[in-house]
């Protein structure tokens, strides 16, 4: 007896037809997905040197949201200019990235007045007289200064080649407030005893010392050390100098401060650590 087979065939084939038409719905959505999620990407565009009306045009024409977040003094890029860029050139993000520049304000043409011993309010309106503007502000209590006097800043009047047009500012605070800067003391000259003593008592830490050579001048056996004195218009001696005393300078002994950093009469936040240089 013969077995129909027409009932089978047909239905093997309507499943692979079945399975084919599975197939191409699977491989259409992937498409679709690949092409959605690279759809909203974007590849970061080289900016820098672009005005920041050039980079807001590009920026807005990919999708992408542009920031200004700094701005600094630059010899090299012209002001209103973009000096760098974050994310860097290159990296593809998703759309509506948000693109942080610094713009250049050009070479640094104002000179830095000095606000210190100025109440805080006339300070900030002195520095923005000048196109400059008052920073991070830190209060500390200090005796004999009145409430809201600006005991320190930084940078320093007449500073060269700062960064950028804010100048951060140590204002004196009521006796009965909580610091949050202190003034940097002068140490140089100090043994390094003594200086870490100071500023353990005002609250300041200290790293670990950087030692330097140092080089002594020879003292003879009378201990006085022969001078080359330098040639006067008006008065030029042409025998020898006659010996003078030459005591080591006391920055030249071991276990003395050289140098300090942040410098003296600078703002040192809580919490941060001061850098000594030390004559070996």
């Amino acid at each position: 007896m013969k077995v129909k087979l027409r009932p089978i065939q047909n239905f093997f084939r309507g499943a692979l037809l079945l399975l084919g038409l599975v197939v191409v719905a699977l491989l259409s959505a992937i498409t679709t997905m690949h092409f959605a999620i690279h759809g909203a990407e974007v590849r970061i565009p080289v900016l820098k040197g672009m005005t920041i009306a050039e980079a807001r045009s590009q920026t807005s024409g990919l999708g992408l949201n542009l920031e200004v977040d700094n701005r600094y003094y630059s010899a090299d890029i012209a002001a209103g200019h973009i000096l760098s860029q974050s994310p860097a050139p290159g990296l593809v993000v998703r759309r509506e990235w948000r693109v942080r520049v610094a713009e250049s304000l050009g070479p640094q043409k104002v000179e830095v007045p000095s606000v210190v011993g100025a109440q805080e309010r006339t300070a900030a309106l002195n520095l923005r007289r000048v196109g400059l503007e008052a920073g991070m502000t830190a209060h500390l209590p200090w005796p004999g200064a009145a409430d809201g006097t600006v005991l320190a800043q930084d940078p320093p009047a007449k500073a060269q080649g700062i960064a950028q047009p804010s100048i951060n500012l140590l204002v004196a605070a009521p006796d009965d407030s909580h610091a949050d800067g202190y003034v940097m003391p002068d140490l140089t000259g100090m043994p390094i005893v003594t200086a870490q003593s100071l500023l353990t008592r005002v609250g300041i830490k200290s790293g670990e010392p950087h030692f330097q050579d140092v080089p002594i001048p020879p003292v003879s056996t009378d201990g006085y050390t022969p001078v080359t004195a330098p040639p006067n218009s008006a008065s030029v001696t042409t025998g020898p100098v006659p010996a003078t005393p030459a005591p080591i300078k006391p920055t030249l002994l071991p276990g003395v401060v050289l140098g300090q950093s942040p410098p003296a009469g600078y703002r040192v936040d809580v919490g941060s650590t001061v850098s000594l240089t030390v004559a070996k």
